[in-house]
């Protein structure tokens, strides 16, 4: 797989990046990833209880990826938290090398981090939100599609039409997410501009990921036309169809307010769908091209599949 600037920025091997679940990214997952060449992430709340401290969490995952790992990792930091002031100031405490910041303005951050030395990739999900990355002095930009898991651009613009707009316009690296699950995707993500890809769905499938056996095992088994967008009205999600997603949308088509859906959907249903396997009453994210992955995998084969794919996929198209 060749070399990329994301690869120089990031310090490593292949411009492959694991996507930063919430609940679901902790230091031995991201370790996995970074110890196989690419760069693994690690979350706020992964691994942590129900109604856990997440300053405290985030502190023990870091301290834990470098036990682990003595490659580069990213931290993931949403933006619309309330504790995401709280977490700059640790990752600034902890001299972390790389932030990937997603769900807010990024004027609000990353000029700070960036003063101490920190790299930072910003997620969007339109032009409009590359060129204000960039005018923040954002690093890169994550350009993430429809096709992704969780939670979605308001815009709900495909991937592959969006990759090369965002290319044409900013200079700064751009990395594509979502439906990049085998080596044709990171192919076809190179072709139009991207120079590295984010993959989350595939890393929930992974032998190192703390995602609850039931969920892993409904990713295996769904088919193409599996996957729904809920919650238009507040942010569009993608997740599996499961009755939870069934009752959702009951509700949003009978024109509940956001009140009600938000009411409805109370506190941390990716939590119990996603560690809990309660796919009855939890929200299990997932991506469009879900019907590809047919197998928990090690991480490292994983990547080590992407890598060994690429080079066939470019002969057989040369």
């Amino acid at each position: 797989m060749k070399k990329t600037r994301v690869c120089d920025l990031l310090g490593i091997q292949y411009p492959i990046i694991q996507g930063g679940m919430l609940w679901l990214a902790t230091a031995e997952l991201a370790a996995a990833v970074s110890n196989s060449g690419a760069l693994g992430i690690i979350s706020p709340l992964a691994g942590m209880e129900k109604y856990g401290d997440s300053i405290k969490n985030l502190k023990l995952q870091i301290v834990k990826a470098r036990d682990l790992t003595g490659q580069p990792f990213g931290i993931n930091i949403p933006l619309d938290l309330e504790q995401t002031g709280m977490f700059i100031d640790l990752v600034l405490k902890e001299k972390a090398g790389i932030v990937i910041t997603a769900a807010g303005d990024p004027h609000h951050y990353t000029e700070v981090l960036r003063k101490e030395g920190i790299k930072v990739f910003h997620i969007v999900s339109s032009v409009r939100q590359a060129q204000i990355a960039e005018s923040c002095n954002a690093d890169a930009v994550i350009v993430e599609g429809v096709e992704a898991a969780a939670h979605l651009g308001f815009d709900e613009l495909p991937l592959f039409s969006l990759v090369p707009q965002v290319v044409d316009v900013v200079s700064i690296p751009v990395i594509a997410a979502g439906g990049i699950v085998d080596a044709r995707g990171v192919v076809a993500a190179f072709a139009l501009g991207a120079e590295g890809v984010q993959l989350g769905t595939r890393f929930v499938a992974v032998e190192e990921n703390i995602a609850n056996s039931k969920y892993k095992q409904a990713i295996i088994e769904a088919k193409d036309t599996d996957t729904v967008i809920t919650c238009r009205k507040l942010l569009p999600t993608r997740s599996l169809k499961t009755e939870f997603t069934r009752r959702l949308l009951e509700l949003e088509e009978s024109g509940a307010s956001a009140d009600e859906i938000r009411n409805f959907l109370g506190y941390s249903r990716a939590r119990a769908g996603q560690l809990e396997g309660d796919l009855v009453n939890g929200e299990a994210y997932c991506g469009a091209s879900v019907g590809l992955i047919k197998e928990v995998l090690p991480a490292a084969l994983v990547i080590q599949r992407l890598i060994d794919g690429y080079k066939e996929v470019i002969k057989n198209i040369s």
